[in-house]
């Protein structure tokens, strides 16, 4: 499976704009939700929803909004969710057994690397069927759909009858189970009124083709209207709007993330898949990934982003190390292996074997730095400029290393390896994991900087301002993220 580039990287190129600061991460196997009672409507018949979206497992059925009754009347709901095949479902049962509303949208939804904006907009008063629901995916109009059925016009919709239901982000209040997974940012619904995708994003002049968010608090929300944008991580669940909060469940202050649609960071690739049987299980938004113990396969693990020049940094803790391994490796090759990234001469990758200190190139290894232990913290830093690269661990760079000493490479992991072809300006690099071994098993918790998989104390940025790490970036060297991708030549 080829490497999925992130959809927002030449965001990085357009004017500031408007910024969105924080996302929500929700993990699905911490059943998240958050969820308030409704009110009763400020029109019976008309509402929209407004979400981005950034998937983090794909062929599941994640309910992204739920508007529903208690257990005894589960059936009676209001639904937008994405299906098993990755399509998009709207659904609105007003009496429990009718599907007043039943749209599926063809496209489907299986890029994890890439935020999507969402706007379902009901309205039941208009004349012409197909104008009483409108969906529209970054900023277009859908207009194919592979079921269809829209409510007869002037009918009650749930969400527009509002007072005995219940608001529920992520899962359903019947049914506790088909939770999302991914990130959610900009989560705004408007009660009464039928707004089109202009009123929560736009195409500006300077970047005609990206569809980019806007300022959405001087909106008209309605009784049942909030906007939750995420930016108090003490209470992820605040309406923005000054309206009840939402009530949070299996959340924390850790899941507020910096990866929103303004800024893409890098994750893990669900979709990535290796020749081996053992490509691991993701978790924690794409940032952490566990391998299946006693497997005989080799296990890999790819990020969605790679670079061709710009200097980089990211951090990996290793809570069960094993045979844990990880290094750089040319993304267009890498996907194609057929046997570990270094059994050839010259290889398209290298691979530190963080359990005892040893790289992996050309069909060799070589000794090159202290072995790391369980719950070590390694980083990375890679100058695609010089091509070289260094490794650390807890803080200190091994080998003596400086990232900082350019084309010197003082330390640097190329010098103790005979080929640095795999580095060289123009190769496309991507950051990679190894589970090495067939009867241990190895985690690897990754920080890209947008919302690390594990806890860190000082949150130190880049040189940009970007991303949140437990050691400082070497001078120069910044997070994998579009703003940075765009604005260093990545």
């Amino acid at each position: 499976m080829p490497l999925i580039l992130p959809g927002n990287v030449a965001s990085a190129t357009a004017a500031v704009g408007y910024n969105v600061a924080n996302s929500c991460r929700f993990n699905d196997g911490d059943s998240p939700r958050m969820y308030k009672a409704g009110v009763t409507g400020t029109s019976r018949d008309a509402w929209t929803t407004s979400v981005w979206v950034k998937r983090g497992n794909v062929t599941t059925e994640q309910r992204i909004l739920t508007f529903s009754g208690t257990d005894s009347t589960s059936a009676v709901t209001n639904i937008i969710k994405f299906n098993a095949d990755d399509s998009l479902l709207v659904v609105d049962n007003t009496d429990g057994s009718n599907n007043h509303i039943h749209i599926q949208t063809s496209r489907l939804f299986r890029d994890p690397s890439a935020w999507y904006h969402i706007v379902v907009a009901v309205d039941s008063g208009q004349g012409t069927e197909a104008n009483r629901v409108k969906i529209y995916i970054n900023g277009t109009q859908e207009t194919s759909f592979s079921d269809e059925t829209y409510l007869a016009e002037d009918a009650d919709t749930l969400m527009g009858i509002g007072s005995g239901y219940e608001f529920v982000l992520s899962s359903w209040k019947g049914n506790n189970n088909q939770y999302f997974d991914g990130y959610l940012a900009e989560v705004v619904h408007i009660d009464g009124l039928q707004l089109a995708a202009t009123s929560f994003g736009e195409f500006d002049e300077d970047s005609p083709t990206i569809w980019k968010p806007i300022d959405v608090s001087e909106l008209t929300f309605g009784n049942n209207g909030f906007y939750l944008d995420f930016e108090a991580s003490d209470n992820l669940g605040n309406d923005a709007n000054g309206g009840t909060d939402l009530t949070e469940t299996n959340l924390a202050a850790a899941d507020q993330a910096t990866d929103t649609p303004t800024n893409n960071f890098a994750t893990l690739n669900p979709v990535y898949a290796s020749r081996f049987d053992n490509d691991g299980l993701l978790s924690e938004g794409n940032n952490k990934i566990t391998f299946t113990a006693a497997n005989a396969d080799t296990g890999f693990g790819m990020s969605t982003m790679g670079v061709t020049a710009g200097k980089w940094y990211w951090e990996i803790k290793l809570p069960t190390i094993a045979r844990a391994g990880a290094g750089v490796g040319d993304a267009t090759r890498l996907a194609a292996f057929t046997a570990t990234f270094w059994d050839s001469d010259p290889s398209y990758a290298f691979q530190v074997s963080t359990y005892d200190g040893k790289i992996n190139e050309n069909n060799a290894s070589t000794s090159y730095a202290n072995a790391a232990s369980d719950d070590d913290i390694v980083m990375f830093a890679l100058d695609m400029d010089n091509h070289r690269c260094w490794y650390g661990i807890n803080g200190t760079w091994q080998d003596s290393g400086d990232p900082t000493s350019g084309a010197t490479g003082t330390g640097d992991v190329t010098t103790q390896i005979s080929d640095q072809t795999h580095i060289n300006t123009g190769e496309f690099m991507s950051p990679f994991v190894i589970d090495g071994s067939t009867s241990g098993q190895s985690a690897f918790e990754m920080n890209f900087g947008g919302c690390p998989a594990f806890a860190i104390s000082s949150a130190a940025a880049d040189g940009n301002g970007y991303g949140a790490f437990e050691y400082a970036p070497p001078s120069g060297f910044l997070a994998l993220c579009s703003k940075n991708l765009g604005s260093s030549g990545g």
